[in-house]
């Protein structure tokens, strides 16, 4: 049974930071392409991150040089370094992966609000 967890969204003021966390599992993670979406209210979900299997990292142009995505093959994991948040950051984060990106969590919430 595939299953992505996504964990460490929270409430956070402008400026400020948050780590993201998706455990993932059913499927061949090291294999697998892996990446974070968001969905703000009222609008389409969008690209936020992505990590290839051999490390190979992409970005939205709106988060470049504020986030940073990392994965550890051994325990299953990808990571979103959230820094110098703005409150147009504010958004459901999804975890997504798999050879074709099939997969996905069930989104955690960021708010960025002071």
């Amino acid at each position: 049974q595939v299953q992505l967890v996504e964990s460490g969204g929270g409430l956070v003021q402008p400026g400020g930071s948050l780590r993201l966390t998706c455990v993932a599992s059913g499927f061949i993670f090291s294999d697998s392409k892996m990446g974070w979406y968001r969905q703000a209210p009222g609008k389409e979900r969008e690209f936020v991150a992505g990590i290839h299997p051999n490390f190979n990292t992409y970005y939205n142009p709106s988060v470049k040089e504020r986030f940073i995505v990392s994965r550890n093959n051994a325990n299953n994991t990808v990571w979103l370094q959230m820094s110098s948040l703005k409150d147009e950051d504010t958004a459901v984060y999804y975890c997504t992966g798999g050879k074709l990106l099939e997969n996905w969590g069930q989104g955690t919430q960021v708010t960025v609000s002071s």
